[in-house]
């Protein structure tokens, strides 16, 4: 059995971006060329990875159990021919490729700024963005990085907490004109609220009581998947949101949404940077970590805006 890095990194390239046109197009490689290493590496184990049709290909069961071992060995592989290449002074450039997911909405309202000013830092780097509110698995989807808030589902992860940001309970003016104020986490059994459909309300609508977040009487008719969708229904006065103070640092600074129970502690959820176990750490996984925490040092930025 011989099979060769080039072929490995091929396979799961094409793995990643589901055409062989889109991964010769990556690589700077033809088409022939990519179609031939994955078929000289098919030969060398002697089984299929992609099922062929109409220009796209299918990976096979074996396919992405393969991945799941090449992922990491191939990431270990390269963090150690990085760390023999690039100094600890950072004077040889940091190249390669580095992939990241992260929430939609903070994504979109405060990492990409963060990001783009590291891109520039580093020109000899690719960066692959991700935002998607769905937890994805770092491993077996090809990611590097993941910006999570909450805790860590995933113990096998490495972390480190960026900051911490705090769920705010919410209404337009209108809205609590025309329904009232809730005195008591109780009262909002009485109220409109908007869920959010990656997770059950019990989960979402929680304060603190004798110590401990126990969840609050809450039904709604209507469910979001995005936090900033949540909000714009708040806004227009539809129900009671509780969202991260990320998402609703704006419109409460402008009068366009009331915090509600605000004696009643909501919970508090950690800003992590997480990534596979691998060692020794790519430098230029470790640059962008240690980037990320410098940026939000200080603490929340979206809370500055309302000092």
């Amino acid at each position: 059995m011989r099979y060769t890095l080039d072929e490995i990194e091929t396979f799961l390239t094409v793995l990643e971006l589901g055409t062989v046109t889109a991964a010769a197009a990556h690589m700077n490689l033809s088409k022939s060329v990519v179609s031939k290493r994955i078929s000289d590496l098919e030969r060398a184990l002697q089984a299929a990875l992609f099922l062929r049709n109409a220009g796209r290909v299918t990976p096979t069961e074996a396919a992405l159990r393969l991945a799941e071992h090449l992922r990491p060995a191939l990431s270990a592989l390269t963090a150690a021919t990085e760390s023999a290449s690039w100094g600890m002074d950072g004077a040889t450039p940091l190249r390669g490729r580095l992939s990241i997911t992260a929430p939609m909405s903070f994504g979109t309202l405060f990492l990409s700024p963060i990001l783009a000013r590291f891109a520039l830092v580093h020109p000899e780097l690719d960066l692959r963005i991700d935002y998607d509110d769905r937890v994805r698995d770092l491993i077996r989807d090809g990611f590097d990085l993941a910006v999570r808030i909450g805790a860590a589902r995933d113990s096998a992860l490495i972390g480190r907490t960026l900051c911490t940001d705090q769920m705010v309970a919410c209404g337009s003016p209108a809205y609590l004109a025309r329904h009232g104020h809730p005195a008591t986490p109780t009262d909002l059994a009485g109220h409109h609220v908007l869920s959010y459909s990656n997770l059950p309300d019990g989960q979402v609508w929680q304060f603190e009581v004798g110590g401990k977040l126990v969840p609050a009487p809450v039904h709604s008719r209507l469910t979001l998947n995005n936090g900033e969708a949540m909000r714009d229904f708040a806004l227009a006065g539809l129900g009671l949101a509780m969202l991260p103070g990320f998402i609703v640092a704006d419109p409460v600074a402008a009068g366009r949404l009331e915090p509600v129970l605000q004696d009643n502690l909501t919970r508090t959820s950690p800003v992590l940077a997480l990534w596979p176990p691998i060692s020794p750490m790519p430098a230029k996984l470790r640059a962008l970590v240690d980037h990320l925490a410098q940026e939000l040092a200080g603490g929340r930025p979206w809370t500055k805006q309302t000092s």
